[in-house]
């Protein structure tokens, strides 16, 4: 079990396990509550408004940490979100191991961005928020080791965007990383860490 070095609770408005693990490891005590956003709605409407893949990732970070807000003003709530984007094209999470064996196959050979967004309610309002990206190249996948891979991973993969895991399995699929590793996974980890510390909620 990781130290708890937060003077008092945060709000994850996200079900991600990988985000609350990485909060959890750098001292918070965390609660989860998360929000009910129709993600593809706003995906759809933000890209029929011309928005670019950072606007979208923080807009869904927002909305989830305003939702949650409403119920606990005193506390202060985590959104976060992430998009990929492959040239031009936004990825979701692949339904079933046929979708997962389909996205791999575009971004195979490929560089993607993934971009991911954090933002920060208290008080019921918008305190602070932070939008960073990495760039990830895969190298080319063959289909028999695709096949191999998505054996080896299993369902796990089609509830990470992009079919992936690059703290596992995953990095055999890439040949360059260019990014922050919590960044990557999916929580600007530092930034918030040290917002966190500017409002006295970790120890400076």
């Amino acid at each position: 079990m990781s130290m708890v070095l937060s003077s008092q609770p945060v709000i994850l408005a996200s079900g991600s396990v990988t985000r609350r693990h990485m909060l959890e490891a750098a001292g918070l005590a965390v609660r989860v509550e998360t929000a009910a956003v129709d993600e593809d709605e706003v995906k759809h409407s933000c890209r029929a408004g011309g928005m670019p893949p950072e606007a979208v990732a923080e807009a869904l970070a927002e909305l989830k940490a305003a939702k949650v807000a409403r119920r606990h003003p005193d506390a202060y709530v985590i959104g976060a979100d992430q998009m990929l984007e492959c040239e031009g094209d936004w990825f979701d999470k692949p339904g079933d191991r046929a979708g997962a064996a389909a996205q791999l196959r575009r971004l195979s050979g490929r560089r993607h961005r993934l971009i991911s967004a954090a933002v920060v309610f208290h008080g019921g309002e918008r305190v602070w928020h932070t939008v960073d990206q990495a760039i990830l190249t895969m190298r080319p996948l063959s289909d028999a080791f695709l096949d191999r891979y998505l054996d080896a991973a299993g369902d796990a993969v089609c509830g990470s965007v992009g079919a992936y895991h690059l703290e596992g399995l995953g990095a055999q699929l890439f040949s360059q990383v260019r990014g922050d590793h919590f960044t990557i996974l999916g929580l600007p980890l530092l930034p918030l860490l040290g917002f966190l510390r500017a409002r006295g909620v970790l120890p400076d």
